[in-house]
């Protein structure tokens, strides 16, 4: 097979599937890794995808909003997601005021989060804040306001809520993020509120999925440098990484097990 056949063969597998993986070229093709990210690396010159830790992703523009009706009881549950949330999770220490975001991420760490100290969460969905309340050692506030179809209260009042408040640590999720452009996220409600959260904030965590890295949302929310620590996966772009580890953040990238 010549290499431009089965650059298309690949190309075709990253748009149907989103992503391809170097494993899965080299047992189909019966090459080496080292051929593998070369061909990955000469279809991200093309525009095709981009590259990750452990293959590649179907190239982005920009990220689109979440759906307004979303429904945490029935949402998928990805391994990626998990292994954020469970790493991130880790970071709270006892005596600790933690804001928790209200994504899809938030929730998810409420199946990993500490039952033997004592800490406090603040949180901005109706959602979390009912998975919460079996839990007996965290003391939970719930920023008032406007509630979104997704359960979520970002608007003028719960941004005055949380602009009266500290954290040791907060957990922050976006639609994109690019050296470049920093944090976005689809409305401006949304990045007002964060950027309330992160101003008044010791440590500030990112939690974001790789194939939202290298993607920039509508609404710019700050740079990248204004977290601490960002926790993704293996899906993430490396050139990405390498250029936000550059700005002195500390990347912490999960691996699939």
């Amino acid at each position: 097979m010549f290499i431009e056949e089965r650059h298309n063969e690949i190309t075709d597998i990253i748009k149907a599937n989103g992503k391809v993986t170097v494993s899965e070229i080299t047992e189909k093709y019966g090459i080496s890794d080292e051929s593998a990210r070369r061909d990955l690396r000469l279809l991200e010159q093309k525009g095709v995808c981009k590259r990750t830790h452990g293959g590649a992703i179907l190239a982005n523009q920009v990220s689109v909003r979440p759906p307004l009706d979303r429904n945490f009881d029935n949402m998928p549950i990805y391994d990626n997601y998990k292994e954020i949330s469970r790493v991130a999770s880790g970071m709270i220490r006892e005596n600790d005021i933690v804001y928790l975001t209200a994504g899809s991420l938030g929730y998810i760490m409420t199946s990993f989060l500490p039952r033997d100290i004592h800490y406090t969460l603040v949180v901005n969905s109706v959602d979390i804040g009912k998975a919460l309340r079996g839990f007996d050692n965290v003391d939970v506030y719930i920023a008032g306001g406007k509630m979104r179809q997704s359960g979520s209260l970002v608007d003028s009042f719960a941004s005055n809520f949380v602009s009266n408040l500290h954290f040791d640590l907060c957990f922050i999720t976006g639609g994109g993020l690019t050296a470049d452009f920093g944090l976005s996220n689809g409305t401006d409600e949304t990045a007002t509120f964060q950027r309330t959260v992160i101003k008044n904030s010791r440590k500030k965590c990112l939690l974001m999925p790789g194939a939202k890295i290298g993607v920039d949302s509508f609404v710019k929310v700050c740079e990248v440098d204004s977290f601490d620590t960002i926790i993704t996966d293996w899906d993430c772009v490396e050139n990405q990484i390498v250029a936000i580890e550059e700005k002195g953040v500390e990347v912490i990238v999960v691996q699939e097990n």
